[in-house]
């Protein structure tokens, strides 16, 4: 079975958002959640990057590691889903993630703000696929219907990249080596511009 990926191509993203404003529309995500959220590194300034940020459905998912209930699960493509019929909406996940996926629905007070909310990957919930409750807890389940996430679908440029992650990372293998940067483009010279003694 394939194991689903998200890709963003930092070199493609034009800071746009429709792919924020895609997932929204989906899944009707309330005000003030944003399962999917576009990230500017340097803004203004020369070599800005922009990159498009959400659930990374991680292969050893921190967020699961801290769950107290166990609410988070793997499903067969690796993708890590989160049944809000089991979270008490103790927000350890959401410190606990590095790309900030887990969110609560609402402003308040400890207990008043809800259960967790993050990114799907359009996969829905534990609930039947395409059932009117798994709608209003998830939002459109598109893998159901053998469709890609939408966020991805929508991105003009085609930086958001979503499937396979082996044939993500074929189709950014070649773009890299088309932009002429060679084994260089990964790597952490690259990611902190640093000479390391050879």
């Amino acid at each position: 079975m394939a194991r689903m990926k998200f890709l963003c191509d930092s070199d493609r993203c034009i800071e746009c958002n429709a792919c924020v404003t895609a997932c929204k529309n989906e899944h009707e995500v309330p005000w003030g959640i944003n399962r999917r959220r576009v990230v500017t590194i340097g803004d203004g300034k020369p070599g800005e990057r922009s990159i498009s940020m959400a659930c990374m459905h991680c292969t050893d998912a921190p967020c699961a590691a801290v769950c107290p209930v166990a609410c988070f699960y793997g499903t067969e493509d690796g993708l890590v889903l989160h049944d809000k019929d089991l979270c008490i909406g103790c927000g350890y996940c959401f410190y606990a993630c590095p790309f900030g996926a887990p969110q609560y629905p609402r402003v308040g007070n400890f207990g008043g703000r809800g259960k967790m909310d993050k990114c799907t990957y359009c996969a829905g919930g534990p609930q039947q696929d395409n059932s009117a409750v798994e709608y209003m807890q998830y939002g459109s389940n598109r893998i159901a219907e053998g469709k890609l996430p939408l966020c991805a679908e929508m991105c003009s440029t085609k930086a958001l990249l979503a499937g396979d992650g082996e044939i993500i990372a074929s189709i950014y293998k070649e773009r890299v080596q088309q932009r002429g940067y060679g084994s260089g483009a990964w790597g952490w010279r690259t990611a902190y511009k640093e000479e390391l003694p050879a």
